[in-house]
């Protein structure tokens, strides 16, 4: 893949192979097979396995972990491979729970990511917030990321688990990257408020980042999403702005130009 070019593939769920600038990275890592994890206090089930093995999907040059916390988002086998991978970006507190290979990252701040050959990516961490207001103590602390390959945040921008809130707005405000990938699903694990974003949420997204491709991932596998990527799609259609948001096949790359 050339250096200008951007390529994303759907593994399931959150998980998602990028390849940009030369490098190769892999949002919150879920291999597990389906199964129940637990019943209390919330439930977490799993009703779809990967489109990939971490086998197929080959070597990686960094993990973006938008949380440790939840299975949905770092599961069993997504665990056991972290070890495996050079680095691995995620919220302060989850850098020290996890140890090892854990960077922690604060909001809108940029490390360096270097190749062998001298190239360079830009990574950002950005605001997220796991729910509504007030939710923080029980969701815990979340992330997003933003990529960059000529300056911080023109490629890529990674929403993590996240509702639509004054932080992400922030994101808006600051950058302008070529494509925007929303963790969706409208999650409701706990009652009638949602964890991540639904249909508003993401065309609050495409009102704010006009010049950006949207990409929908997190909608699918688990019993606690309860809109799926095909509703979020009709929603689009629905208010004549379906070209903004481009699908996504579980297992095969999707390009894009930079």
């Amino acid at each position: 893949m050339t250096p200008s070019g951007l390529m994303l593939t759907l593994i399931g769920g959150p998980t998602t192979l990028i390849e940009v600038g030369g490098f190769r990275l892999l949002t919150d890592p879920t291999f597990d097979p389906p199964g129940l994890y637990r019943e209390t206090p919330v439930r977490f089930e799993k009703t779809s396995g990967p489109a990939l093995s971490p086998a197929e999907i080959g070597p990686l040059d960094a993990v973006l972990l938008s949380h440790d916390q939840h299975f949905d988002n770092l599961d069993n086998s997504g665990r056991a491979l972290l070890p495996t991978v050079p680095i691995t970006y995620t919220t302060p507190a989850g850098a020290h729970r996890l140890d090892g290979n854990a960077v922690g990252l604060a909001p809108f701040e940029t490390r360096e990511l270097w190749g062998d050959d001298g190239r360079r990516l830009f990574i950002t961490a950005t605001p997220a917030r796991h729910g509504p207001v007030g939710i923080e103590p029980i969701s815990g602390d979340v992330a997003g990321f933003l990529l960059g390959v000529e300056r911080p945040g023109d490629a890529l921008y990674v929403t993590g688990d996240t509702v639509w809130y004054e932080g992400t707005a922030e994101v808006a405000h600051r950058f302008t990257p070529k494509v925007v990938m929303l963790f969706t699903g409208a999650a409701e694990p706990r009652g009638r408020f949602h964890m991540t974003m639904d249909s508003n949420d993401a065309l609050e997204a495409a009102r704010a980042f006009p010049e950006s491709a949207l990409v929908a991932v997190h909608n699918e596998g688990w019993v606690h999403f309860k809109e799926s990527a095909a509703q979020l799609a009709a929603t689009f259609s629905t208010l004549g702005v379906a070209g903004r948001l481009t699908p996504l096949e579980r297992g095969i790359a999707t390009r894009f130009t930079l």
